[in-house]
């Protein structure tokens, strides 16, 4: 059974959606690619609570990793490109080409590029710590402000937290 809800954060509402007992989504709003399904929307929900929770503890700086379960599902190269990035320790950066690189083969960058968009279950699954070659802010499904805003959030030198996007 999909549901949904939805959940305030620094970054603008987020729709957190979830089919059985893992999430299978977590968009902006708006999100330039939103889900097909979102179910009924829900309140009280264990999941959604425990992932709301955790989003406040990221968002506050307490949290650098989440541990509920998560059930992305795509091509399988999207599949495989989602897994990776779960890997991207808190405050890093990767390049497309070097995640294409790391795939297998470097003219992969554009598909790879594909599936870091297409994520569902944006800052969990932290494609915005995907970065052009140069270092570049590249699109991003919840746009160019909230992307920084993150990478900002987890910034090693930052010192004082950084303004919501507006």
């Amino acid at each position: 059974m999909t549901r949904h809800t939805v959940i305030d954060s620094p970054v603008g509402p987020l729709m957190l959606v979830a089919d059985a007992e893992s999430l299978s989504g977590c968009y902006f709003t708006p999100h330039q690619y939103p889900p097909d399904r979102i179910g009924e929307r829900v309140a009280g929900d264990a999941l959604f609570g425990s992932a709301a929770s955790q989003l406040g503890e990221y968002f506050a700086g307490e949290r650098t990793a989440f541990d509920f379960p998560l059930a992305p599902t795509g091509p399988d190269l999207h599949e495989r490109v989602w897994r990776r990035l779960v890997e991207i320790p808190y405050g890093g950066r990767i390049t497309y080409g070097e995640l294409a690189v790391e795939l297998g083969d470097r003219a992969l960058a554009q598909s790879v590029g594909q599936a870091v968009g297409h994520n569902p279950i944006s800052i969990i699954i932290p494609c915005h710590r995907v970065v052009g070659a140069d270092g570049s802010m590249t699109g991003f499904a919840g746009g160019i402000p909230r992307k920084r805003y993150l990478l900002d959030l987890e910034g090693k030198d930052t010192l004082f937290p950084p303004e919501p996007p507006g």
